[in-house]
């Protein structure tokens, strides 16, 4: 008998899918498949000592409330109390080994890089088009760059923030969404444009 094997490659969210810009569109829509995610939260009464380590490890002051932080390759996004979206710039894979290390007995870290797609849109008519699928006020005024927010999009549950604005002040989101639901997502999305 011969031994065989298989291997599994996983595939990258929104890989099959027509992301390309939309002639005459105000928007541009791109996968983010650089981007790591992770879950971190504070163990019980240990949110001072875990905001104290990543300010020392990483530069950073942990958001309190629905705001994002960032410094170097790493942003931290609040979700609630004691828990934040943790985004990492870099290679897809990059792995959480030095925040896991940093906070180690005062936190605990869940990688989501394999359970989120993430889809960012930008672009003078990124608001309209999202509009279209979130119940939020998106204006400039209320959104501003790095806010966060948990919300539904097109009935599926996700995490949206702003990031710096582009060269010509168009407004750029980011949107986190189960990665089961990327295919559907991005059909939502795209019948807005």
């Amino acid at each position: 008998m011969s031994a065989t094997s298989a291997s599994l490659l996983a595939r990258a969210p929104f890989s099959e899918l027509q992301l390309k810009e939309i002639p005459n569109s105000r928007v541009v829509v791109s996968a983010r498949h650089s981007l790591s995610l992770a879950t971190l939260m504070a163990r019980k009464a240990q949110e001072a000592t875990l905001a104290l380590r990543v300010r020392e490890h990483f530069c950073v002051e942990l958001p309190q409330g629905s705001q994002r932080a960032a410094a170097g390759e790493f942003a931290f996004a609040g979700l609630g109390p004691g828990t934040w979206l943790v985004t990492r710039e870099g290679e897809e894979g990059v792995h959480f080994d030095a925040l896991k290390a940093a906070v180690v007995d005062v936190g605990s870290i869940v990688d989501q890089s394999d359970g989120y797609a993430v889809l960012r849109l930008s672009g003078s008519g990124a608001r309209d088009t999202l509009g279209k699928l979130v119940p939020l006020d998106l204006d400039e005024c209320t959104f501003e760059v790095n806010t966060v927010a948990c919300t539904a999009m097109g009935h599926v549950a996700g995490v949206i923030w702003r990031v710096d604005d582009l060269k010509d002040g168009a407004p750029v989101f980011e949107i986190a969404v189960p990665r089961s639901y990327s295919e559907y997502f991005w059909r939502v999305v795209s019948k807005s444009l």
